[in-house]
C-alpha cells in the first residue's frame, strides 16, 4: 500500500500535530454545543459598561431569505455579464432583455440581493431600469430594508436603489400626470411615499444602524436623498459611501433608460419633515458624553459629519443656539473658552485621525459668528503647532479658507518663520492654502516668498530640484518605468507640485521663483521635468499662467520646440506639447516651426497613441490639406476673415471706383459713357493686384 505523501522537516511535523489538535478540539466543541442545546458560552467576555456607553436598540436577527439553485445562479451570472458589456443593438433589444430578466427574478429579488455572486446583477438592473421597474422593485424591498441594509451585499443594492429612484420624486412633483400615466393597478405608491415608508421602517433603530458597518452607508445615502442635496456628491466624496466600495458601472457610454441625471430637483415638504424627525430621534436619547463617543467612532463619525452639515445648512444660526442640536450637544459651552470642557473636547479631536474630520465640518459649515468664536478661542493661539501636526493641519487649512484679511495677515506673520520646518516635514498643503488665500484677499506675499526662497535654496536649479524632487528617482541601474512608478507613488511630490502651481497663479515674487528656476534648467533636466508625472503639471502651468510671462515664453518655447517629437510620443510629456499651442500664443512663427516638425515625423507620431492625440489636438490634418486656414488660426484670426491689409485694399478700391462712377455719370448725361458698379470682394482684391 503506498504511503501518504508528507513533507519532511521539523516545521512540517509541528504543523501536522497542531492541525490534529485543532481537529480534536473542534470535535469536542461540537459535542458540547449539542449537549447544551445550542447554547454557546463564551468565557472572559464582559459587557461594556464604561463612561462612553451608548444606549441603542438593536433589531432582531436577520432573516434567511434562501439560496439560489445552480441553474438560477448560472442564468443570472450570464445576464450580469451581458449587462456589464451592455452591447445591445438598440434600446428596444435592451428593454426586452431587461423584461425577461425581471420575469425570471420575480419572487427571487431578496435572494439575488443577498447573493455574493448575483448582487452585482441587481445593481446593474437598477442602473438600467425604467421608473416603473424601479418602483416595482422598491415595493418588493419594502418591509425588508431594516435587514437588507445590514447585509454585506444587499446594502449596496439599497444604496443604488435610493440614488436611482431619487430623481423620480422630482419628476412626479413637476409632472404628476406624466408620472402616473405608466403606473399599473398594483403600483399605487409614488416614489415619495416609498421613501417615506423606508424612513418609518428604520425609525426605531437609527442609533444601532448608525454604528453598523454596512447600514451606516445606506443611512447616509437616505439622508442625502431626503435633504435634496445633489446626488453627484455621493460619487465624488467618501462621506455617503466608503472609498473601498466597488463601483458597478456599464461598459457603454449610453445613459440609463431612466433618462435622469443624479439630481433630485424639487424636494417635497414631507421629506424635510421626515428628515427633521429622523435627526431628532437619532440624537434625542444621546447626551453629550455619548455623542462625543460617536465623534471618534470609525463607522459613526462620517454619519455624524453629515448630520452636522445638514443641521448647519438647514437651520444655521438658530441651531447653533438650540440646546438640543447636535452642535450644542458637542460644544455646550458658549463661548467655548480655553478652560471649558468644550475646548478640551475640541482640542482632543484636532489631533485625532477620525475626530479631526468632524472638526473640519465644524470649522467649514458653522455660522460666521460661531466660526469667529471657535477660531479666536481654540485655533488662533496655536497656529504653528497645528500647522506642523500631520492631522491638525487639515483643520487649520479649512479655518484659513474662512479668514478675513486682518486675521490672514496675522496668520501669515506667525507662519512665515515656520516655513522651513513645514517644508522639511512635507506640510506644503498649509503653505499652498496660505498662498491661495493671500492672493484672494490681496495680502502682500513678499515675506512668504522670502521664506520659501530660504527654505528651498537661493540657487535657481537647486531650488526646483529640491521642490519637485527631480533627482530622487534618477538611477542608472533603475529602468525608466521603475523610476516613473516610484515618482507617481510619492505623495509629497504631488503636494509640492500643487504648491508650485499655486505660486505660478500669483504674479510677482512667488511666480518669479518658479519661472526663474525653470529658465535655468538645461535641456536634459527640462526634458526630465516634462516627463515627470508631477513636475510636468508645473511646466504646463508656466506656459499658460497669467502675468508678465511673454519674455519667459519667448525664451523657453524655442528650446521646447526642438524636442517636440520626443515629447509628443511620451505618455506624460505629450500633454506638454498640447499646451504648446496656448503657450505660443502671439508667436505664430513658433507654432509654424512646431507644426513643421510634427509634419516631418508624421509616421512616428501615428505609431503611438500619445502621438496620435498630439496630431489631432494640433489639427495637423488641417495643416496638411488647408494650410491657409491653419495659419489664419495660428495667427489668431478666424479662418475666412480678411486681414487688415485686405480690408484697406478693399476700401481703397471702393473709393477709387466711386470717384470713377461720378466722372462716368457726368459724361453719361450726353449718352457717351456707361457706368458700372464698383468691384467687391475677391474682384476688388484682383483689381488692386492688377493696378
Amino acid at each position: 500500500m503506498p504511503k501518504e505523501h508528507k513533507k519532511r522537516g521539523r516545521r512540517e511535523e509541528k504543523k501536522r500535530k497542531r492541525e490534529q489538535e485543532e481537529d480534536q478540539f473542534s470535535t469536542k466543541r461540537r459535542k458540547s454545543e449539542e449537549d447544551t442545546n445550542d447554547e454557546i458560552i463564551i468565557d472572559n467576555v464582559q459587557p461594556y459598561d464604561g463612561a462612553d456607553y451608548i444606549p441603542i436598540v438593536a433589531p432582531g436577527e436577520i432573516p434567511f431569505y434562501g439560496l439560489l439553485d445552480e441553474e438560477e445562479q448560472e442564468y443570472f451570472k450570464r445576464a450580469d455579464s451581458m449587462l456589464e458589456l451592455n452591447q445591445f443593438n438598440d434600446d428596444e433589444e435592451r428593454r426586452l432583455f431587461l423584461a425577461n430578466v425581471y420575469k425570471e427574478a420575480n419572487g427571487k429579488e431578496l435572494k439575488i440581493a443577498n447573493s455574493q455572486s448575483c448582487s452585482r446583477l441587481m445593481e446593474r438592473l437598477i442602473l438600467l431600469s425604467t421608473p416603473e421597474q424601479l418602483k416595482a422593485l422598491f415595493q418588493k424591498f419594502s418591509g425588508h430594508f431594516l435587514h437588507l441594509a445590514q447585509h454585506r451585499f444587499a446594502s449596496h443594492c439599497c444604496e443604488t436603489l435610493f440614488m436611482q429612484a431619487a430623481p423620480i420624486v422630482g419628476e412626479e412633483i413637476t409632472a404628476p400626470a406624466k408620472a402616473q400615466s405608466g403606473i399599473q393597478p398594483n403600483q399605487t405608491s409614488t416614489a415619495e411615499q416609498l421613501f417615506l415608508d423606508v424612513s418609518k421602517e428604520l425609525e426605531g433603530y437609527l442609533g444601532y444602524l448608525m454604528t453598523d458597518r454596512f447600514a451606516s452607508h445606506t443611512l447616509r445615502v437616505l439622508f442625502v436623498v431626503l435633504s435634496g442635496r445633489p446626488l453627484v456628491d455621493v460619487h465624488t466624496t467618501s462621506l455617503p459611501q466608503s472609498k473601498k466600495k466597488e463601483r458597478i458601472t456599464l461598459s457603454s457610454r449610453e445613459p440609463p433608460l431612466t433618462g435622469t441625471s443624479l439630481s433630485i430637483g424639487t424636494v417635497p415638504d414631507t421629506f424635510q419633515v421626515a428628515l427633521d424627525h429622523m435627526m431628532k430621534n437619532m440624537v434625542a436619547d444621546l447626551d453629550t458624553t455619548s455623542l462625543r463617543a460617536l465623534a471618534s467612532h470609525p463607522v459613526a463619525n462620517p454619519l455624524l459629519q453629515l448630520l452636522l452639515d445638514l443641521e448647519f445648512q438647514r437651520s444655521g444660526k438658530s441651531k447653533a443656539k438650540d440646546t438640543n442640536s447636535i452642535f450644542r450637544k458637542l460644544l455646550p459651552d458658549d463661548p467655548p473658552e480655553e478652560s471649558t470642557d468644550s475646548a478640551s473636547f475640541f482640542n482632543g479631536m484636532l489631533y485625532d485621525p477620525i475626530g479631526s474630520h468632524l472638526c473640519e465640518v465644524l470649522v467649514t459649515n458653522s455660522p460666521g459668528r460661531t466660526f469667529k468664536v471657535l477660531y479666536q478661542s481654540l485655533i488662533r493661539d496655536k497656529l504653528q503647532t497645528l500647522a506642523k501636526n500631520e492631522t491638525a493641519n487639515y483643520v487649520l487649512i479649512k479655518a484659513m479658507e474662512r479668514l478675513n484679511k486682518e486675521d490672514l495677515e496675522q496668520a501669515l506673520h506667525e507662519l512665515c518663520p515656520q516655513v522651513a520646518l513645514l517644508v522639511e516635514r512635507s506640510r506644503t498643503s498649509v503653505i499652498k492654502c496660505l498662498v491661495e488665500r493671500c492672493h484672494v484677499r490681496g495680502v502682500d506675499v513678499g515675506p512668504l516668498a522670502i521664506a520659501l526662497e530660504d527654505a528651498y535654496g537661493h540657487h535657481h536649479e537647486e531650488r526646483l530640484n529640491k521642490m519637485l524632487k527631480l533627482d530622487t528617482c534618477s538611477s542608472e541601474s533603475m529602468s525608466e518605468e521603475r523610476q516613473k512608478h516610484i515618482g507617481s507613488h510619492d505623495p509629497s511630490k504631488a503636494h509640492t507640485s500643487l504648491l508650485a502651481q499655486s505660486m505660478l497663479d500669483v504674479p510677482g515674487k512667488l511666480q518669479d521663483l518658479i519661472i526663474d528656476s525653470i529658465s535655468s534648467l538645461d535641456n536634459t533636466n527640462l526634458q526630465k521635468m516634462a516627463k515627470d508625472r508631477s513636475a510636468t503639471h508645473v511646466l504646463q502651468k508656466s506656459l499658460t499662467c497669467a502675468g508678465e510671462t511673454n519674455r519667459y515664453r519667448r525664451m523657453i518655447m524655442p528650446r521646447l520646440a526642438n524636442m517636440t517629437v520626443e515629447l509628443a510620443t511620451d505618455p506624460v510629456a505629450s500633454h506638454v506639447v498640447d499646451t504648446f499651442w496656448h503657450g505660443s500664443n502671439g508667436f505664430p512663427f513658433i507654432r509654424e516651426k512646431i507644426a513643421e516638425q510634427l509634419m516631418q515625423n508624421e509616421a512616428i507620431l501615428r505609431e503611438s497613441a500619445p502621438g496620435r492625440a498630439v496630431w489631432r489636438n494640433w489639427k495637423m490634418d488641417t495643416y496638411k490639406t488647408k494650410r491657409y486656414d491653419w495659419m489664419a488660426e495660428a495667427k489668431g484670426r478666424v479662418p475666412g476673415t480678411k486681414t487688415g491689409i485686405e480690408l484697406a485694399r478693399e476700401r481703397y478700391v471702393n473709393q477709387k471706383s466711386g470717384s470713377k462712377l461720378i466722372r462716368s455719370g457726368e459724361k453719361g448725361k450726353g449718352g457717351a459713357t456707361a457706368s458700372f458698379p464698383a468691384p467687391t470682394g475677391a474682384n476688388a482684391i484682383l483689381a488692386t493686384g492688377q493696378s
